[in-house]
């Protein structure tokens, strides 16, 4: 660990609890679960600090931020902290293997976005067979993925281009 990712990965948690917090001030209640505003710093986080910082500020964020904001409530944290760790992780990982490849950030990208959908879909699964509540998982899951298409898009269009930014600056060892 080094002083420039423990600074940076300080800023990113700031950003991923100031961000949710300025979209849910705009007063549409549901912006949160359209915008994923919590998703874009963690998913950075694993491309520039790597999947162990990715996965801790993935899982810190949402916690964080219900802490602080009560933004997620308390009863989706046991979705969001593995979906988000799982999201960071990814990220970073598959960054290290496919990020000097042609279309690696996106590659990488994508599939951490898939992969943060599974575990978000696994959570939901072990939760609603643990308290015997059948069909509802997959539906939740289509569900959270519909409602959050515009968040999906935007991480399609500001990530890449950030790390590709990132990368030609040389400030990070990406």
């Amino acid at each position: 660990m080094n002083t420039r990712k423990l600074t940076v990965g300080g800023l990113l948690i700031a950003i991923s609890i100031l961000l949710p917090y300025v979209f849910h001030l705009m007063g549409f209640p549901q912006i949160g679960q359209m915008l994923l505003p919590m998703h874009l710093p963690v998913l950075l986080s694993g491309f520039i600090l790597g999947p162990i910082f990715g996965l801790l500020l993935g899982a810190a964020a949402p916690l964080l931020n219900s802490l602080i904001t009560n933004m997620p409530p308390v009863h989706l944290l046991p979705f969001m902290v593995p979906e988000l760790a799982g999201y960071g992780f990814a990220a970073g990982l598959l960054f290290k293997i496919l990020g000097n490849k042609k279309y690696g950030i996106i590659i990488s990208l994508v599939v951490a976005m898939i992969f943060g959908r599974l575990v978000y879909a696994a959570a939901i699964l072990v939760v609603t067979n643990l308290l015997h509540v059948s069909d509802l998982g997959l539906i939740a899951v289509v569900n959270a993925t519909v409602k959050g298409i515009y968040g999906i898009i935007a991480q399609l269009i500001i990530i890449p281009p950030l790390i590709y930014a990132l990368r030609k600056s040389k400030r990070f060892d990406i």
